[in-house]
């Protein structure tokens, strides 16, 4: 995860940009931009698919358990600085149902004929987690409002009866093969193999959801979204 920019890297960042917006806005007026403003934080998925589960230096060493509790520390500290620069408005994804997206399979589910049933169950096992430190941040951070979007139902629900919701494939992306290719450089609409009508795909690639399916899943998290504007 080199490419990654850590949660510490983004909050200097955005300590940056806050310095920059109180020059061009005002200290009052951009304060009120920072604490109206909304937040949204997507993470843990990466961090189990594509470094947990695939270095042996954290899976032999930390238990799954071990290491959402390392993730949930970290969320922790993210959210104080947040909080601290002025941010009071959180959105905050759940983690999907890791087993269920293509390249889980792929490369972890050859045992097994549906979802890594495993990596479900960390997933869930780690939304708990952040649960439980969402209710304690918001006891110890005055007019803090944090809230999860629980994106775990309603893609498991998608994935295990596309049918319901006019999707014909939920085991492999659009792009590509589907069973491995992520990112711009190896999946794009112009990737051999790619499908003509990616509305019929649950993913687009080996990981990410397709456009139809993030309308299904938006469409079904609307009301926690307008919960976060009250």
């Amino acid at each position: 995860m080199q490419h990654a920019i850590t949660l510490s890297q983004q909050l200097e960042l955005f300590k940056e940009y806050k310095g920059k917006l109180a020059k061009v806005a005002g200290a009052n007026k951009s304060a009120t931009i920072i604490k109206d403003s909304l937040y949204v934080l997507s993470a843990g998925s990466s961090d189990f698919l594509q470094n947990y589960y695939v270095n042996p230096l954290l899976n032999k060493v930390y238990t799954a358990d071990q290491y959402g509790s390392y993730l949930v520390s970290s969320f922790n500290t993210f959210v104080k600085g947040l909080y601290g620069l002025g941010g009071r408005r959180l959105g905050l994804t759940s983690l999907p149902p890791l087993g269920c997206l293509p390249a889980a399979r792929t490369i972890f589910g050859y045992h097994e004929s549906g979802c890594v049933s495993q990596f479900n169950t960390d997933a869930q096992q780690f939304n708990k987690k952040i649960g439980s430190a969402v209710a304690n941040l918001q006891k110890q951070l005055p007019g803090m409002k944090i809230v999860v979007f629980d994106i775990f139902k309603p893609l498991y629900d998608l994935v295990k009866k596309p049918s319901d919701f006019g999707f014909t494939e939920a085991r492999r992306g659009c792009c590509g093969t589907g069973t491995i290719e992520t990112t711009v450089l190896l999946c794009n609409p112009k990737s051999v193999g790619t499908c003509p009508n990616a509305t019929q795909y649950v993913f687009w690639d080996s990981v990410h959801p397709s456009q139809a399916a993030n309308q299904v899943l938006a469409d079904a998290l609307i009301v926690d979204g307008i919960s976060l504007l009250g």
